[in-house]
């Protein structure tokens, strides 16, 4: 953990750091998985389960859904009712980003529109191994859904018993998914990819993963579609002098117990703040949860308390950082959302735990991270539909067009372009 100046970019520089930069070894070994299911198919994807997840598991790789009454009884009342309660809010949310084609038509009866079209298939990646993660499979499956997507197939490691958890089964079934598989890691994205014997391919993967799974996506952009590339969890908590350094603490600690390779960062101009989450920090607030391995890697590591002299420097740890999740712990939020530009999401006041937006919020825990929140967006409804520009020319329109039309033509190079022009305005050509 590391009290810093604002100042100090030398010192902040790994926080800033921005980019997907994966060692060359896993890249490498990636490569080779993804020939390997290529080639192999079904085999492959069976041969690495069996080395990474489950020793025990056989074809075929899919798992038969159960029935939405019969996954309910897999779980206890309170998990089914708060993932019931999860997916109302999911699908409120994102049902409203749907959008309407758009038409433009001109005075002469020109027409030009943008429609929307749902992708055919979707491959929604479910992660697994050190925890069981059914948000995950809302936040991936109920806005493919509700975009109208076909075919929505789920991906997801199983357990060491080759079975997946019945906490996903319940998600899968209440989200309205169409397939499963049990597989994980860089195999599962590549059958996805590729197809398997068993497995038709989709146009576009999504969802979260280790760096194995985000390798995998990285290299297999072009033979379909991928949401982006999600490294490990972030977190930047904006305190003042009105917050509570255990909530400022928590937040912290919340992130820091997903990924030995979270960042995890507060910035303050309140020094005195900054000093008592230090303490927490250094406390049993922090080593008496479960996961206080992982927690106190990332505390050693990678987690920022970070002084700021003024506002100024506090939103420019903001921009520098551009982290996926940005919490508000301030007196007056307001002013500091309007001119925040970098985020994949952000949590205003004191009562607004970056959970609630992971779990039951409404909007989606698949974030940019890495500073990918520069040029990139969370998960929504739009990544899972696709434009077409349709354009029809009135003969007015067609009239005046053509000389400019095939002068540009002509420009470039391009005899044949203009003369499409000519034929239909009757232009002479030079």
């Amino acid at each position: 953990m590391k009290l810093v100046a604002a100042s100090d970019t030398s010192a902040l520089a790994p926080l800033y750091a921005a980019g997907w930069d994966p060692p060359a070894e896993i890249v490498a070994a990636v490569a080779a998985m993804l020939a390997d299911v290529r080639a192999r198919g079904d085999d492959a994807v069976l041969e690495y389960t069996r080395r990474f997840d489950a020793p025990g598991a056989t074809l075929p790789l899919r798992v038969t859904l159960p029935s939405l009454a019969e996954a309910r009884q897999l779980v206890p009342p309170e998990i089914a009712a708060a993932l019931e309660l999860a997916k109302e809010r999911i699908a409120r949310f994102h049902e409203a980003q749907l959008p309407n084609d758009l038409a433009v038509r001109d005075a002469d009866g020109t027409l030009n529109a943008l429609l929307f079209r749902p992708l055919g298939a979707v491959g929604a990646y479910v992660p697994g191994g050190t925890a069981v993660y059914p948000s995950s499979v809302l936040m991936t499956v109920v806005p493919a859904k509700l975009a109208g997507v076909a075919r929505v197939v789920i991906a997801s490691p199983p357990g060491r018993d080759g079975r997946i958890g019945p906490a996903v089964l319940f998600a899968a079934a209440l989200a309205g998914a169409d397939e499963l598989y049990a597989a994980g890691g860089a195999q599962a994205v590549a059958a996805l990819a590729y197809g398997t014997q068993s497995l038709q391919a989709v146009d576009k993967i999504v969802g979260p993963g280790n760096v194995w799974v985000t390798e995998a996506k990285r290299q297999l952009f072009g033979v379909c579609g991928i949401d982006g590339l999600a490294g490990p969890s972030e977190v930047l908590v904006v305190a003042d002098a009105s917050a509570s350094p255990e909530y400022v603490a928590g937040e912290l600690l919340a992130q820091a117990e997903h990924d030995p390779r979270a960042r995890v960062a507060a910035v303050s101009t309140d020094r005195a703040l900054l000093e008592r989450v230090a303490a927490l920090l250094d406390g049993p607030f922090a080593t008496e949860l479960a996961r206080s391995e992982i927690v106190a890697g990332v505390l050693r590591a990678s987690t920022y308390l970070v002084h700021a002299r003024d506002g100024a420097e506090v939103r420019d740890v903001i921009d520098r950082f551009a982290p996926e999740h940005l919490s508000l712990q301030v007196r007056d939020p307001w002013p500091l959302v309007r001119d925040v530009r970098r985020a994949g999401a952000i949590f205003v006041g004191a009562q607004t735990p970056v959970a609630a937006g992971d779990y039951i919020a409404g909007s989606n825990h698949v974030l940019p991270t890495s500073g990918a929140g520069r040029f990139s967006s969370g998960l929504r409804t739009a990544d899972f539909l696709r434009t077409m520009s349709l354009v029809e020319n009135s003969p007015e329109r067609m009239r005046t067009d053509a000389a400019p039309l095939a002068a540009l033509a002509d420009f470039e190079g391009l005899a044949a372009h203009a003369r499409t022009a000519r034929m239909r305005g009757e232009v002479e050509a030079p």
